[in-house]
């Protein structure tokens, strides 16, 4: 039984690539792992706020010290960091939106990216403390960004592999759902993503 974390990401709702391919993941998690569990979190309809002047302060100082108003600035990034360490794996759906991941994917990144609890420094610089879990990206993209010339702007799949690795998340896959936008292509791109999907 695993605790999973879906993180949503699309603005497409139910026509979305990425949210199909992220619910085929996590039904082939279920069929591995029965009576795994699903969070599912809805970044562009929570409207996760970017980090803004009020708020970045506040992961610099010691929980006992933070005033009340302090309190409620950093209640967001505090459960998104709960629900992360809480969770054993993590789906993520990541389209690619101009070449990279959506503003409010980004969003969530930077909210739970915190000094002292999703990583720390060493004596070679930072090490990530977000250990032991799995992460699944489900990454959509109107064109081939997996090869060809479309590879070097693939600003997702690198992206996410690196920074979450950061923080101590080096067991990533990434399945896509790519060219659906294609003719020819277009027609066969879910169930070829959907078939390439491995669970560990």
């Amino acid at each position: 039984m695993k605790r999973i974390l879906h993180l949503i990401s699309s603005l497409q709702g139910n026509q979305s690539y990425s949210i199909k391919l992220g619910h085929a993941i996590i039904e082939k998690i279920q069929d591995k792992y029965p009576g795994s569990t699903v969070e599912e979190l809805n970044l562009a309809d929570n409207e996760i706020p970017h980090l803004s002047p009020g708020v970045l302060p506040t992961f610099f100082i010691p929980a006992d010290q933070l005033t009340t108003e302090q309190k409620e600035a950093i209640r967001i990034s505090d459960e998104l960091v709960r629900q992360l360490l809480e969770s054993d794996i993590i789906v993520v759906g990541a389209p690619l939106y101009n070449f990279t991941i959506p503003s409010s994917l980004k969003a969530w990144i930077d909210h739970i990216t915190r000094a002292g609890i999703t990583f720390g420094y060493g004596e070679n610089g930072p090490v990530g403390k977000v250990t032991g879990k799995k992460v699944y990206v489900a990454m959509s993209s109107g064109g081939i960004f997996s090869e060809g010339p479309g590879k070097a702007n693939d600003f997702v799949a690198p992206y996410l592999k690196n920074f979450l690795g950061s923080l101590g998340m080096t067991d990533l896959s990434v399945f896509r759902a790519e060219g659906v936008k294609l003719t020819g292509i277009k027609e066969h791109a879910m169930k070829k993503a959907i078939d390439s999907i491995s669970i560990d």
